[in-house]
Order: C-alpha cells, then sequence, then structure tokens
C-alpha cells in the first residue's frame, strides 16, 4: 500500500483469549499461541472478505495469545507466556499482515533483552509488509513491571519518543492504547501531542448494559483529542479460573467528535467495522472554533502542577525482579503518604 488513505474502514475483531495459565512449560504455551494464531487467520481472512477490500486496519484484543497471570512469579511467566521482539508469534502475525495488506494492532506479554529480569504487557502494530512500526509498553499496571518502574534505564534505551511512539503511516497517524489505560487522559494525551489521529485500543474489560468508567473515557478520549478510537474487546477468557464471559462485548468504533460509529454485544464478532474518516478529522482539527479542543490546548498552564506532584513512585524496580506483593505495597505507601499531606 503505497498510497495515503483518507478514507478506509477499520475492524474492531472481538475474538476469545484461550489463556495459557493452565499449561505447564513454555512448549505447550506456545501451541496454544500457535493454535490461536491459526484460527485468527481464518477469522481475519473472512473478516476482510466480507467487510472488503478498503478494510485496512484490524485491532485485535488485549494480551490474546496468553491471557493474563494469576499466580505465576515474574520470571515464571515471562518464561512461559511472554514472546521475543523478533520471535516467532510476531512472524506468523506478520504474514497475516502481509496477506491481506493491513494494518494489523494487538497487545502481548513480551520480554525484551534491555530488562531480562523482567517483562512488558506491550501493543504493537504490524504494517502490510508484515513488519512492526510501533512498539508501545503499557505504562500504568498495578500487577506487571511497566517502563515506570525502571524509568531511568528505559529512557536511556529508547528516549521519550520510545515511550510515547507515534506511527505516521498510509492510514493516518497511529497510536496506541493499553486496556485501562483509557482511564488515564495524560496518556492520551502525550500521544494526541505527537500527531496521533487513531488510538488503537486492545483490552480486556467487563461489557454492560449501562455506561461504564472505561466506555465514558473512551468516549471522551476521542473528543478531548479529536481523534478515532478502535477498541477491540476479548470475547471471553478460556482455560482460566474466572468465568469465561466476564470479559466479553463490546468492542467499539468511536470518531473524532464522540460518535460510536458501530457497536457489537458478546460473544466472537466482526461486527464492529466503520469507515475511518480522515478527511473529516483533519478538516476539524484545522477549523478555527469552539470545538476545535485540541488546538486551544494550555498546557503551560498544568506543566508546573505536574512537576512539582509526585505519587506512585518511578524506578522502583531498577534491580530486577521482585516478589508481586511490590506492586500492592508500593501502592499501600503512596496511599500513605499522600493522606499524610491531606492530598487524598
Amino acid at each position: 500500500m503505497s498510497t495515503n488513505l483518507e478514507s478506509f474502514r477499520a475492524l474492531a475483531l472481538q475474538v476469545t483469549c484461550h489463556a495459557v495459565n493452565q499449561t505447564t512449560d513454555g512448549q505447550q504455551a506456545r501451541l496454544l499461541m500457535q493454535n490461536s494464531i491459526n484460527r485468527l487467520a481464518q477469522q481475519i481472512a473472512a473478516s476482510v472478505a466480507f467487510i472488503g477490500f478498503d478494510c485496512r486496519l484490524i485491532v485485535l484484543p488485549e494480551y490474546f495469545l496468553t491471557g493474563f497471570p494469576m499466580g505465576d512469579t515474574l520470571a515464571g511467566w515471562a518464561e512461559k507466556a511472554c514472546i521475543e521482539m523478533a520471535g516467532a508469534e510476531y512472524e506468523a502475525l506478520g504474514k497475516i499482515a502481509q496477506k491481506h495488506k493491513i494494518f494489523l494492532a494487538g497487545n502481548a506479554y513480551e520480554v525484551d533483552p534491555n530488562f531480562p529480569e523482567l517483562y512488558f504487557q506491550t501493543c504493537f502494530i504490524l504494517d502490510p509488509s508484515g513488519s512492526i512500526v510501533l512498539r508501545y509498553r503499557r505504562l500504568n499496571s498495578l500487577f506487571a513491571p511497566t517502563p515506570h518502574d525502571v524509568w531511568d534505564k528505559y529512557l536511556d534505551c529508547y528516549g521519550l519518543e520510545g515511550v510515547f511512539p507515534v506511527a505516521k503511516t498510509a492510514i493516518g497517524n497511529l497510536a496506541a492504547l493499553a486496556s485501562e489505560e483509557i482511564l488515564y487522559p495524560e496518556v492520551a494525551r502525550c500521544l494526541a501531542m505527537r500527531g496521533a489521529e487513531i488510538f488503537v485500543h486492545s483490552t480486556s474489560e467487563v461489557y454492560n448494559k449501562n455506561l461504564t468508567p472505561k466506555d465514558a473515557a473512551k468516549i471522551t478520549r476521542a473528543v478531548e483529542n479529536m481523534a478515532y478510537v478502535v477498541s477491540a474487546n476479548t470475547a471471553g477468557i478460556a482455560n482460566i479460573a474466572i468465568p469465561i464471559a466476564s470479559a466479553d462485548g463490546g468492542s467499539k468504533i468511536i470518531d473524532h467528535r464522540g460518535i460510536v460509529l458501530a457497536e457489537t454485544g458478546a460473544g466472537e464478532s466482526m461486527a464492529a467495522f466503520a469507515e475511518i474518516d480522515l478527511g473529516a478529522l483533519r478538516r476539524d482539527r484545522r477549523r478555527p472554533g469552539l470545538n476545535n479542543l485540541l488546538s486551544r490546548q494550555r498546557f503551560e498552564l498544568y506543566a508546573e502542577s505536574y512537576r512539582q506532584s509526585h505519587f506512585y513512585p518511578a524506578n522502583t524496580m531498577l534491580e530486577g525482579e521482585v516478589d508481586r506483593k511490590h506492586f500492592l505495597q508500593t501502592q499501600q505507601a503512596t496511599i500513605e503518604r499522600l493522606a499524610k499531606l491531606g492530598i487524598i
């Protein structure tokens, strides 16, 4: 795909996550992951055939290959469920992207040789050549390592642009948000500052007929940043102790005005597809007036308050592997400190 497109279709593909938690070793887990990729290959082929030739972006749910760790140590989960930065799983997914000439976005647990005792939850985007054009590591997580936990070294390795990456592509400027990070406006804002036009949001969350905080946040992030949100939820998580449909349904696409263009109910579905009209988005971003919220941002007003405030601490995992109790202990210490200061 050599020319830039101002209009195309995107799909938030809602599929079941087949977790690897009950496997006993890495080999069994890899087999389950490959089976998941094989299923996806068929589902993506059928979805593109149904939607049409202009389907250029497909977003997959959070940790669609593995599920999430339950009781595993950091080292144990890294060995069993984390993929390598140039691993076979990315290669297989790249072939799917290449075959269908699509941008394919998803989320996986990934190991990084720069941080051998840790892993990161990573959002990725593959382009139609099968190459990774964006790799974003989740910055806010209660029970998993993040770049902020090794902040100084992470900046040395990847710089601030590696923390908040935006891919300038033929289908617009793409950026990723991981799961509950839709609730953190600063993450989306930092990406919008760098030109993000479409947020790909891989999630695994409770779906409700009532408006949930995450669904409200999806609309808000779209409006305040004048950007599309393509949010793909899981169709349940199999092979795990929690009931399978606990995180199931509600994948959706929201435009830059906050209008829900497509949404699906529960179960595996390709119903959440819609047109992405980049031409309209760019016209609105360049049109003076009350509704052009992005151009009206006065960041200097807030910068000093952020600089002076210290809530959850950085660099708490620079020494390598820690016990999982570390996360809650750090949060509890933060709460106590903020309470003493009268902030909370």
